[in-house]
């Protein structure tokens, strides 16, 4: 990852930018040459040119680009902006009313990747249908491909980390994240949330059924993508703003239901909620109702079969987590469902 790039020779501006650096978590590469600046002017992914160094900076012509700025002092003339044009940075910066937006900024070149995890939804077509199972088996699953995140978008559910066995572990949960205002760094939801066997968790700590503000949960969707190769949602069948902004960046969303005249009526409901917004993948467990039948009722093609699992209760009550051998129906059905995914995981 290339380091964002700072070009001054005042030791005060360079300080302060440093600071700023250091509470993005990145470490910026100082150029105290304009010259000696040139070599990284087009790779780098921020550029920040102090007025000290601009004028002779833009006799060099380095070439526009975006994402370079020129940072000024308190009292800034006229012929800075023109010696701005010459450079090609996008804009002129006073440092002392941008600090905050320039955290931002070099917090981007630290999260900063090739692309984006995928995310994948999951959501129980009826009651009882194994969803949060589901999507637990589904994180370690994709574990095994690349690095995994599992949130838990339901206050009512059991709590993720009780079923993957992390309730014990130190680390942040929703009510931490929930007054977030500015942006949240990729790299520390990565490490603060609790997490085993390459599984990140973020769900919400015991006794909470407050609902979550929508910025709160776009901003962790958001640095879960960006650090992650594979972010994993449980879906509450409760369709509020958060829900439904969460379904739509989705790459797909597997439906869970189970082979019951009931439970395909419910999940023809579903279906038929979120057909218009996402990809959808619908996976029966259990035998009754045949599976041909059930892309009838629900308007899905293309199901998938999964048999039962013996001791799966007693794994997921003992802390164990629902895939105890890849061998399982569970983990073959996870294995398949990230086989036809429409974005790979792990190809970041």
């Amino acid at each position: 990852m290339n380091a964002p790039l700072v070009v001054t020779r005042d030791q005060s501006l360079c300080d302060e930018l440093s600071r700023l650096a250091a509470a993005a978590g990145v470490t910026p590469r100082i150029c105290r040459s304009p010259s000696e600046a040139l070599a990284a002017w087009s790779t780098a992914p921020l550029v920040l040119v102090g007025e000290d160094v601009a004028p002779q900076l833009a006799r060099l012509r380095p070439g526009r680009r975006d994402d370079a700025y020129l940072i000024a002092g308190e009292s800034r003339g006229h012929d800075l902006f023109e010696v701005a044009l010459a450079i090609g940075v996008e804009s002129v910066l006073e440092l002392h009313r941008c600090e905050a937006w320039l955290v931002e900024a070099l917090t981007d070149c630290g999260d900063r990747a090739p692309s984006r995890g995928v995310v994948v939804g999951v959501i129980g077509g009826c009651g009882g249908a194994g969803a949060t199972t589901f999507a637990c088996a589904l994180a370690q699953m994709g574990a095994r491909l690349g690095s995994a995140l599992l949130v838990d978008l339901d206050p009512l559910g059991p709590g993720l980390d009780r079923v993957f066995g992390v309730e014990a572990k130190d680390g942040v949960r929703w009510d931490s994240l929930a007054q977030t205002t500015g942006r949240l760094s990729a790299r520390s939801l990565h490490d603060a949330v609790p997490s085993r066997a390459g599984v990140g968790v973020l769900t919400w700590p015991p006794g909470t059924t407050d609902s979550l503000a929508p910025f709160a949960a776009r901003e962790a969707l958001s640095a879960g993508q960006r650090g992650h190769d594979l972010v994993v949602v449980d879906l509450p069948r409760l369709f509020d703003p958060v829900t439904t902004e969460t379904v739509a960046r989705c790459d797909e969303v597997v439906i869970l239901t189970v082979p019951t005249v009931a439970a395909v009526a419910a999940t023809a409901r579903v279906a038929a909620r979120l057909g218009s917004t996402t990809t959808l993948r619908l996976v029966v467990r259990g035998h009754g109702v045949g599976v041909r039948g059930i892309e009838q009722a629900t308007g899905l093609g293309d199901a998938i079969a999964m048999p039962q699992q013996r001791g799966l209760a007693e794994a997921v009550d003992l802390g164990l987590g629902p895939v105890r051998s890849r061998r399982g129906p569970l983990a073959r059905t996870a294995s398949e469902v990230l086989a036809r995914l429409p974005a790979t995981v792990g190809a970041r």
